[in-house]
């Protein structure tokens, strides 16, 4: 006898047969929000990174990107990550400073050597590795450091040279470590929100700002500003993290290609970056902005006056934990210098 629970489970089985193979849904799909658009470094390499594990998993991981805070702010996509409303997201470490207090190390200026290889090396060596491990107790999955560029110095007053920042005010985001950054080269710093900047500028309620020149251009703080110094001093870092149950349910293979492609694209990734950045000063260049590159020497002199001072703020800040990945930090930085 042919029942009613027998036929449902007739057209069920029916339904399913009649799918195509490309149609099923793949095993492990995850959702990562972040905050750039389009046709930033990070989102295009974003996108490659989902077809490299889509390929290398037969189709089983399917990435689903969503850019330019479709999934909330940073610290609204943070939490998500936390709470399993999303997979993944990938975040600026100068926004999860209140989130991982360790991971403020990369707001000291000069932290990384400009040699690309140099970079790279610091990330993916121990250094990097203990700055992820210092996630492990915040209900997230830090599976990688992405570069995403380097800031630069703007103002309305000369910087022909070091000297000429002592009595200056500029912009920060609310950092002590940034803070102490000027004040060590004798200028103040004030904290102000990223979308009063421009008027701040445009008021003299500060006189400068530091961002990478891509930004530097695409919020057009170079209409407001007379001088800019291309002195690459503070690296922007991106984390890559993960909902530790989702990760944790991955099979090892499949965590091992996620990691791996993450890692395969970092030299296309800094390739497209300074391609914007180069775009981004010839653009700003042609406005008549006086603009100049710091060299090598002055560099260093930024280096020492800066550094020390910075890193003070963050041991102060970060603690036991802070001090040990800076050791780290250190101990990695003078082998990969050599």
């Amino acid at each position: 006898m042919i029942t009613t629970k027998t036929t449902n489970s007739l057209l069920a089985a029916t339904a399913i047969a009649l799918v195509a193979p490309g149609a099923m849904a793949q095993e492990y799909v995850a959702k990562i929000g972040h905050l750039e658009s389009t046709q930033q470094s990070r989102h295009v390499h974003l996108e490659k990174v989902a077809q490299i594990v889509s390929e290398e998993t037969d189709g089983n991981v399917e990435f689903q990107i969503f850019p330019q805070s479709q999934l909330g702010n940073q610290r609204q996509m943070t939490e998500g990550v936390q709470l399993g409303t999303i997979e993944a997201t990938v975040a600026p470490a100068a926004f999860l400073g209140g989130f991982n207090s360790a991971v403020s190390i990369m707001d000291i200026p000069y932290l990384l050597p400009n040699d690309p290889e140099q970079a790279e090396a610091l990330r993916e060596g121990e250094f990097g590795q203990a700055l992820l491990d210092t996630f492990d107790d915040k209900g997230v999955v830090a599976i990688g450091i992405w570069p995403n560029g380097r800031k630069s110095f703007t103002s309305n007053k000369p910087l022909a040279d070091i000297s000429d920042f002592e009595g200056q005010k500029f912009r920060v985001m609310d950092s002590k470590i940034l803070i102490e950054q000027f004040n060590a080269l004798g200028a103040s710093a004030i904290a102000l929100p990223f979308g009063e900047l421009y008027t701040s500028l445009q008021t003299g309620i500060v006189d400068g700002e530091e961002n990478p020149l891509d930004t530097i251009k695409s919020m057009n703080f170079y209409e407001v500003q007379d001088y800019l110094v291309v002195s690459d001093h503070g690296a922007m870092e991106d984390i890559i993290l993960f909902n530790p149950t989702w990760w944790g349910n991955l099979p090892e293979e499949y965590q091992t290609v996620i990691t791996e492609a993450f890692q395969s694209v970092v030299p296309e990734l800094t390739a497209h970056k300074a391609a914007a950045v180069e775009d981004a000063l010839k653009t700003i260049e042609e406005s008549g902005i006086d603009v100049r590159v710091a060299s090598e020497e002055e560099r260093a002199d930024f280096r020492e006056k800066m550094f020390d001072p910075a890193a003070a703020a963050y041991k102060e800040m970060a603690g036991d934990t802070g001090a040990e990945l800076l050791e780290i930090y250190q101990a990695q930085y003078d082998e990969v210098s050599q």
